[in-house]
């Protein structure tokens, strides 16, 4: 294990705007929202009251409070996308700011992705707002497209390349199932694995405000209900690895097997409480979406 392990919306109709930003587009995928809820900053990381719960349940879902309670964390992001026809693996690296509810994610996109947007992807997220750069896109050099949640199809779980780390903690708010599957020690750190299923619908309410809409956007476009995610807690609750698994639809409405995609994202954090510096692009430097073409 490495260290910290209504009718739902058409995919391909969210992406028709972005889609040579949008990494995950070669395959058809659905693009959201990072932003945190209110609730993660509500307290400063405080290790004699910060703790792993006994209950597996209640552990998984405190999870994300207590991460967040560290102000700061650095994130080594995996996703692995594969469908009937195609499969692909993005690795990237990222960190969030949970005092000024800021990320940002940096995904490497080699040629042969199966999408036109090769090269480096960045994203910035602020409540409510993802902002996206592409070298390999056709938008000007340094320049950053900026998106509304509501216009994106899958709370920005998957369709960047990455998952940023306020939402992968965020969902597990709506875990559902939780089961201890036993303890590891990595780098000198004992970390408990749980595996269950999370509801993105009730991690949306759990988490509220625009990272709530952003989960609630995503509950309404992935096909799979029920999603899998197996996560590794320190002694204090924090998060060190989770993997969540999203599943969703190439033809909208299909429930076939060979129409679906299936998206597996990996986060793992570390260097909790450094703080690390993000910032909002310039707003001389957002671009409208049309300036970044198709490719189709």
């Amino acid at each position: 294990m490495s260290r910290a392990p209504r009718a739902s919306r058409a995919p391909r109709a969210a992406l028709a705007v972005t889609a040579a930003v949008l990494v995950v587009a070669g395959l058809s995928a659905c693009s959201g929202s990072s932003a945190t809820g209110a609730s993660s900053d509500a307290q400063t990381f405080n290790p004699m009251a910060d703790h792993l719960a006994g209950d597996p349940l209640t552990a998984v879902r405190a999870a994300a409070d207590i991460t967040g309670h560290n102000g700061f964390l650095k994130d080594t992001t995996t996703l692995h996308t594969a469908s009937a026809t195609k499969q692909m693996t993005l690795h990237g690296t990222g960190a969030y700011d949970y005092a000024d509810h800021l990320g940002k994610l940096s995904v490497d996109v080699p040629p042969g992705a199966g999408t036109s947007a090769t090269g480096q992807l960045n994203e910035v997220t602020s409540p409510g707002i993802v902002y996206m750069q592409n070298s390999g896109a056709k938008v000007p050099k340094g320049k950053w497209i900026k998106l509304g949640v509501q216009q994106l199809g899958d709370g920005n779980l998957v369709s960047s390349g990455a998952t940023d780390p306020a939402s992968a903690s965020d969902a597990l708010r709506g875990a559902q199932t939780a089961t201890r599957e036993g303890t590891s020690t990595v780098d000198g750190v004992v970390l408990t694995h749980y595996k269950g299923t999370l509801d993105l619908s009730e991690a949306a309410k759990a988490t509220g405000g625009p990272g709530g809409t952003g989960l609630d956007v995503a509950a309404h476009t992935f096909t799979v209900k029920n999603v899998p995610y197996d996560v590794w807690l320190d002694s204090h609750g924090r998060i060190a690895k989770v993997v969540e698994v999203f599943t969703f639809s190439q033809v909208p409405g299909s429930t076939a097997a060979k129409d679906q995609v299936v998206v597996t994202s990996t986060s793992a954090f570390s260097d909790f409480g450094t703080p690390v510096a993000i910032a909002v692009p310039a707003d001389q430097d957002i671009v409208s979406p049309s300036a970044a073409p198709s490719g189709k």
